[in-house]
């Protein structure tokens, strides 16, 4: 039986799974940061190796007939072929594909392989494929290529907003007291210190997301202006995708992912909704219920041929989370 190796490499963990073709998960497990823009190709590649011979003992390359890896950092095709030749090198393989993580998110929620998918979770990208395999994406590689929102914005967004109502230069907003409760300091100004000398991690802004959001459900006109903001983001990701690939008139499936989206923020939510019922009404939403492990792995079923059964029995392994 032929098998693939399925890869989710995230800016925090790397999962992985070894899959039969006929959709069984043999073995599946977790390792290090994915981060080759950062580490290196090299390094960022050694993880999925190192993540794969925890899975048992004696494991050794080949892992497996195709290598379905899905991952962040591979935002423009030649990332995402420079991460291929690396893997091809060391053996995983003796097939392997390489896609932005967005692809798999797609694959994971969709109910077919076409469709966009759109996620939001420490930044944000969109990718989409037309029912005859056309594909749209975006550079996503943030302010440069015109990206905003994702977890990391929002906190830096609410610690901005927070400062300057303390000292005086923007309006007054809850988010002032929110931020010095959720860190446990006398300021808002203690927090940007603690990040600017390193006393706090850059990453724990990402925590106020929750934080935001409760503050926008509580009223705050400031807040609530960035919840607001975050909504038109995802929705014109996804309706300028629908629009390139001509699917704005089509019932086709728009999937949300990403811990600021799966979250499910009622605000937040409502507000996506309303969007698209103005702008892209023929759009149905799916908030991704299974990780996008299920994705990369359900991709790498349909390059082996595998059967629908197979990946139905694929699905079955990951249960739904709601």
């Amino acid at each position: 039986m032929r098998t693939v190796l399925a890869v989710d490499g995230g800016n925090s963990k790397t999962d992985v799974a070894l899959v039969g073709e006929d959709g069984s998960v043999l073995a599946s497990g977790r390792g290090a940061a994915f981060e080759p823009q950062s580490a290196g190709v090299g390094a960022a590649v050694d993880v999925i190796g190192d993540a794969v011979r925890r899975l048992g003992p004696g494991l050794a390359p080949p892992f497996a007939d195709h290598v379905a890896a899905y991952v962040a950092g591979a935002d423009l095709p030649v990332e995402e072929e420079a991460i291929r030749e690396e893997i091809l090198t060391r053996g995983y393989g003796r097939d392997v594909v390489v896609g932005n993580d967005t692809f798999a998110l797609l694959r994971a929620g969709a109910s077919t392989a076409a469709g966009v998918a759109v996620v939001c979770g420490a930044g944000v990208n969109a990718v989409g494929v037309s029912p005859t395999g056309q594909v749209t994406r975006y550079p996503a590689l943030g302010r440069l290529t015109g990206d905003w929102g994702g977890g990391m914005t929002l906190g830096e967004e609410a610690l901005w907003h927070a400062v300057r109502a303390e000292d005086g230069r923007g309006p007054a907003t809850a988010l002032e007291r929110a931020v010095i409760e959720h860190f446990g300091t006398g300021t808002v100004e203690e927090v940007a210190l603690g990040i600017h000398f390193g006393d706090r991690p850059v990453s724990g802004l990402h925590g106020l997301v929750p934080v935001l959001m409760a503050t926008a459900a509580g009223g705050d006109e400031v807040a609530r202006s960035l919840v607001v903001r975050m909504a038109d983001e995802v929705t014109v990701l996804a309706v300028v995708a629908l629009r390139r690939l001509s699917l704005l008139d089509t019932p086709t499936e728009v999937v949300l992912g990403g811990g600021v989206l799966t979250a499910r923020d009622p605000l937040l939510s409502d507000l996506i909704e309303r969007r698209f019922a103005e702008q892209a009404p023929h759009a149905k939403l799916v908030v991704a219920d299974v990780p996008p492990l299920v994705g990369a792995a359900l991709l790498g079923l349909d390059s082996l041929g595998a059967t629908e059964e197979a990946k139905a029995r694929l699905r079955a392994h990951f249960p739904a989370t709601v």
